[in-house]
């Protein structure tokens, strides 16, 4: 049996082992000739923005009136149609006054009775026909029937039953026929005036004790003119086209909500608003001077659902920040922690990056950049894809 020598078996050996380092530093030395990833960055830099709170609440009538009679008696006549607007002092219902009118006519005719006793007394007692007792006596009568008079003559207008505002009123209790009486609890018919109309909206007490702390700590500046300011948002999403005052605010918690109310006053020439409507509110709260505003594209959330973004650090290399922000506003995020003006924050690439790797910073397309419009960003856009 022939017998290879060590030799000729490890030579192969040896040139597959040099073979395989040379590929492998081939494949170590093709990164480095490969270009830097393309990102697109937006530079943030502060700006005065104004924070506004959007509440819910309902709408109120700005007055309310329960129609009621006065006097008692038979429903001869409506005088309105239901649903309809009517002005103050508009007769809504006559009551059948026939027996006031009666009633009237009697106090005239004991009025004129105790007037004339009392003139012939007056001139009689200074005669000393007749003594100062009975000439006061016939004074009081006559006194007394001009009263009744009076009351006879406001029974007699109270059978017509006008409206106490100008509104719209609605639907109505009683038809012709109906006996009602004087004080009854049930109402004839409810009129509303709905222009203006109140918006009561409700604010936690938290939120409110957070507002001032960040008035007087500074860090919120007053609204100024426009702090006394509401807009309202209707309940299909659309917002009003009327601007609204607020009013008052309570001055005490509810126990059972933890919250307060405030109201605001708003214009509603064209009735659009309803008595008892669902909707949002935006005050006005105060205005952050330097307030960083970044693309809702450069934020993502890692695994445990925190906020951050990519940003490319002064070496041209990406930088992972733990942000926090506030709220939405519009396209972009409100951010109050972990980014700060000048903040080179990407919004393109993010999925061909990751931290420590350096990149070529371009200005993003995807994102509509200061002074230019929406068709020069969608150029840009498609020029990059490009």
């Amino acid at each position: 049996m022939l017998i290879k020598p060590a030799s000729a078996v490890l030579i192969p050996l040896f040139v597959a082992v040099a073979l395989l380092s040379g590929c492998q530093d081939e494949q170590a030395a093709a990164p480095a000739g490969k270009p830097a990833p393309q990102v697109g960055i937006v530079t943030l830099g502060a700006e005065p923005f104004e924070l506004t709170t959007e509440l819910p609440g309902r709408t109120t009538a700005f007055r309310v009136a329960e129609v009621r009679p006065q006097v008692s008696g038979i429903i001869q006549k409506r005088l309105f149609t239901e649903g309809s607007e009517v002005k103050k002092g508009q007769q809504l219902y006559q009551i059948d006054p026939a027996v006031y009118e009666a009633t009237l006519k009697s106090a005239q005719a004991r009025l004129a009775s105790a007037k004339s006793l009392s003139d012939r007394y007056a001139l009689l007692v200074k005669e000393q026909a007749v003594s100062q007792q009975a000439h006061d006596e016939a004074r009081a009568a006559s006194l007394q029937a001009q009263a009744e008079l009076e009351r006879a003559k406001i029974d007699v207008r109270y059978t017509k039953v006008l409206a106490p505002i100008s509104g719209r009123i609605g639907r109505s209790a009683v038809t012709e026929g109906a006996l009602v009486s004087n004080g009854q609890a049930q109402e004839l018919a409810t009129i509303q005036q709905l222009d203006p109309i109140y918006v009561d909206v409700t604010q936690p007490v938290q939120d409110l004790i957070a507002l001032r702390r960040d008035l007087e700590s500074g860090r919120l500046q007053q609204a100024g003119d426009s702090a006394a300011k509401a807009r309202l948002i209707l309940p299909d999403g659309s917002e009003y086209p009327h601007d609204g005052t607020l009013e008052v605010s309570e001055v005490s918690v509810d126990e059972g909500t933890g919250s307060v109310t405030i109201r605001a006053k708003f214009p509603n020439p064209e009735k659009e608003l309803l008595p008892g409507m669902f909707v949002h509110a935006r005050l006005p709260a105060g205005v952050r001077e330097q307030a960083l505003l970044v693309p809702q594209q450069g934020v993502t959330r890692d695994a445990r659902g925190e906020p951050t973004a990519m940003v490319v650090g002064a070496d041209n290399k990406v930088e992972l920040r733990q942000i926090k922000t506030e709220r939405a506003v519009g396209n972009r995020w409100l951010v109050s922690e972990g980014l700060q003006p000048g903040d080179r924050v990407i919004t393109e690439g993010l999925q061909f990056i990751r931290p420590g790797v350096e990149v070529n910073a371009q200005p993003a397309g995807n994102v509509k950049q200061a002074g230019q419009s929406n068709g020069q960003a969608g150029a840009a856009a498609a020029g990059q894809e490009g």
